[in-house]
């Protein structure tokens, strides 16, 4: 493929060439329900149990496994959420957000109900199996339920669905182990995940996909181990006593580089790629992952280490800390739903994606000045601007892609979009959580209370995770084609233009 791609001129995307086209947005207000739905769940599973993993091994043991109750429910997610996207591609989504939805809410109730934390690790797993789904394919959906017109609009809620959810886990875990068990940061998933699926089977059109021959089993192999290797190494790093170059860290990273390269080799012969590489020559496509790759940084600075903060270095609980971070995830939501809005009116989407990341600069670098008296109303205007940076990337680098992409990739792209975030969010967590560790221990040498050393940390990697982040995001982003996203066509690009 040269240059980017025009969506299908009929102004409704299909899930395939020539497939027979999804009903218009009349009528689509329940399957907008259900595609936040299923959003909200994947996401919300992501950061749920944080707060609650302290009263879990209190109560099933096993402390030395605590990271890795997290770490198996985002292997098993960010492995299959290409896989997900591709086969929704070839043999069309409804099936497989069937399958993703009933092997989610399987891996909720077994989680539940777990009794030593080994099931519970494995049971996350399958979980995690089962949410690979729900993201790529809500995404995916929206450009294939309603016209070009309104999937700005549509996106943007997606993505303030998506920052609800990053901000609303914690808070809700808080809740549950507070007033009535961890257990119910499981049981939760249960009657939502029921619902979403009555509206999958009853209101989910059957558009079938682009068909072809048997999937590409060796490439799903390959690409499996090597991001499985990928994330231990990152999840043995954050342990206490391995650096990266010890063992358990750089052996399996090794690997995983190894494996990466054995994967593009295997995809550049497979008739039925998981990942099709061509993609990947159009600048748009290419640079739109990128940015959420390194955009993650930003994200994952406030709604992981603000939480630390408030209740480290301000001795807030965990509920009241869920609270405390609303104007991040009220900015987020702004910006997300905003730039959705302003992407339907101008039909540009690079001047709105190019401008957001300097606001989280100016909010990171405003974080500087953390300390353990910080005054709140401070506090409230650096989250605002972080957030309005972060919201903006969540949707428009989604109609970007979707738009760079022939109908019939739709879901491939919707997916990589999604996995290229999610790794980079595990990489930038990896180096931060070593960095926030180094700054605690040394302040604490130098005779500073425990809570001071934890807003010294705080003050330290807030500004460089999300400021470093940003930075390269904009880099990328400049290189991006200035294109006008044709209502009825999607983008207009001169022939053989990149």
């Amino acid at each position: 493929m040269t240059g980017e791609t025009a969506t299908a001129p009929d102004g409704v995307r299909g899930q395939a060439a020539g497939a027979p086209a999804a009903p218009g947005v009349k009528g689509n207000g329940l399957l907008l329900v259900g595609v936040l739905g299923g959003m909200f769940l994947a996401m919300l599973d992501q950061t749920i149990v944080g707060t609650a993993l302290p009263s879990i091994t209190a109560e099933l043991g096993g402390g030395g496994l605590y990271t890795w109750v997290v770490t198996a429910y985002l292997l098993t997610s960010t492995v299959t959420v290409p896989l997900y996207g591709r086969l929704s591609d070839v043999y069309g989504r409804k099936p497989l957000l069937l399958i993703g939805v009933t092997v989610f809410l399987l891996g909720s109730v077994l989680s539940g109900a777990a009794q030593d934390m080994g099931q519970l690790i494995a049971f996350r797993g399958v979980q995690g199996l089962g949410a690979g789904a729900l993201l790529p394919l809500s995404l995916a959906l929206v450009a294939d339920l309603f016209p070009p017109e309104q999937s700005g609009r549509v996106q943007g809620a997606l993505g303030g669905i998506m920052a609800a959810s990053y901000i609303a886990g914690p808070f809700l875990g808080g809740v549950f182990t507070d007033q009535t068990s961890w257990r119910w940061a499981f049981f939760v998933n249960i009657p939502l995940g029921l619902a979403l699926l009555a509206i999958i089977v009853r209101k989910l059109p059957r558009v079938r996909g682009i068909g072809g021959s048997r999937p590409d089993y060796l490439g799903i192999a390959v690409f499996t181990a090597a991001i499985s290797s990928l994330l231990i190494g990152l999840t043995e790093h954050g342990l206490d006593d391995h650096t990266w170059t010890s063992a358990p860290v750089v052996g399996p990273l090794a690997a995983s580089v190894v494996l990466l390269v054995a994967f593009v080799l295997v995809e550049r012969r497979a008739v039925q790629p998981i990942i099709p590489l061509h993609l990947f020559r159009s600048r748009t496509y290419t640079i739109v992952n990128i940015a959420s790759f390194c955009t993650a940084a930003c994200l994952y600075a406030g709604a992981v280490f603000l939480p630390r903060y408030f209740q480290e270095a301000q001795g807030q609980s965990a509920t009241s800390s869920g609270l405390h971070i609303y104007p991040l995830m009220l900015a987020m939501l702004v910006g997300s739903v905003v730039t959705g809005a302003l992407i339907g009116r101008t039909r540009r989407y690079k001047p709105w994606l190019l401008a957001a990341p300097f606001l989280s600069v100016v909010g990171a670098v405003l974080c500087t000045r953390l300390a353990v008296d910080t005054p709140s109303w401070a506090l409230v205007g650096w989250m605002v601007l972080m957030g309005l940076g972060v919201g903006p990337m969540l949707s428009g680098l989604t109609v970007a892609i979707q738009s760079s992409v022939p109908p019939e990739h739709i879901g491939t792209a919707s997916a990589n979009l999604t996995f290229f975030r999610q790794v980079g969010g595990s990489v930038a967590l990896a180096i931060a959580g070593t960095l926030y560790t180094t700054v605690v221990r040394d302040q604490a040498v130098t005779h500073h209370t425990l809570e001071q050393a934890h807003a010294a940390a705080a003050a330290s990697v807030i500004p460089w995770l999300a400021a470093v982040g940003a930075a390269v995001a904009v880099i990328a982003l400049i290189f991006l084609p200035n294109l006008t996203v044709n209502l009825r066509q999607g983008p207009r690009v001169p022939a053989l233009a990149e």
